[in-house]
């Protein structure tokens, strides 16, 4: 990402000093923070820059069968959809491919089945996850040196 740059300019002497199992440990333990941060956003339906989700359309209650959802989302933050996987160069926080079509629909707001969806951006980089990224090297980075 972009907005890793400069600081993975100032740490690529230190990362390449690691070898390749501590790198790969160290970015499954960012993706997993990361993946933490983006379900709590989402839980809290907020965009990555602090906006609110654009709100859902209004259900008729008395219509409907069952259960009535009245939160967006809920099961596509689960651990079961957002995945975290981490290699030696990149640690990654995605949805899975059964739901990757509902997820970018609405990431995007895009249209589907006639339907116009409101843009609600469900994962995105903000300054906690760049706070998350420099903690989780920092600690890493301590550990090794001691």
């Amino acid at each position: 990402m972009s907005e890793f740059k400069p600081f993975e300019e100032k740490l690529k002497g230190l990362l390449d000093a690691m070898s390749p199992a501590a790198r790969r440990r160290l970015a499954v333990d960012i993706a997993k923070r990361l993946r933490q941060s983006q379900q709590q956003r989402i839980k809290s339906q907020k965009a990555p820059d602090g906006t609110a989700y654009a709100p859902r359309k209004p259900q008729r209650i008395r219509d409907k069968k069952g259960r009535v959802k009245r939160e967006m989302f809920s099961k596509l933050r689960t651990v079961r959809y957002l995945k975290a996987s981490g290699n030696d160069s990149a640690a990654v926080v995605e949805f899975t491919s059964k739901v990757q079509r509902i997820a970018r629909v609405h990431h995007f707001g895009l249209k589907e089945n006639g339907i116009n969806y409101p843009k609600r951006m469900l994962i995105g980089v903000d300054e906690q996850c760049k706070n998350i990224v420099e903690d989780t090297l920092l600690k890493a980075i301590n550990i090794g040196a001691s």
